[in-house]
């Protein structure tokens, strides 16, 4: 009974420390840069249904945050092109 014990304590731990491993393997290198994305999409979308132009700041506003997605695009290109391997 003993051993059973011991080899399931074993096989926990492994399984955590490898789970542990694949997920930093995985994990997201920019998170922040990510959720800005995700924030301008939401931004961008829900300007587009809003029900008043406001003088033209509304599409000015979109153009904006077009211009701010593509710079954290361009961004993230950079550092994938210039990561230190």
């Amino acid at each position: 009974m003993r051993t059973r014990t011991a080899v399931a304590i074993v096989a926990l731990v492994l399984a955590v420390v490898l789970g542990a491993g694949a997920a930093a393997l995985t994990a997201e290198r920019h998170p922040e840069i990510r959720a800005a994305m995700k924030a301008l999409q939401n931004a961008e979308r829900d300007l587009s249904r809003a029900a008043h132009d406001y003088g033209g700041h509304r599409v000015k506003a979109m153009e904006l945050i077009r211009a701010a997605q593509n710079e954290l695009r361009e961004g993230l290109a950079y550092d994938e092109a210039h990561e230190r391997r």
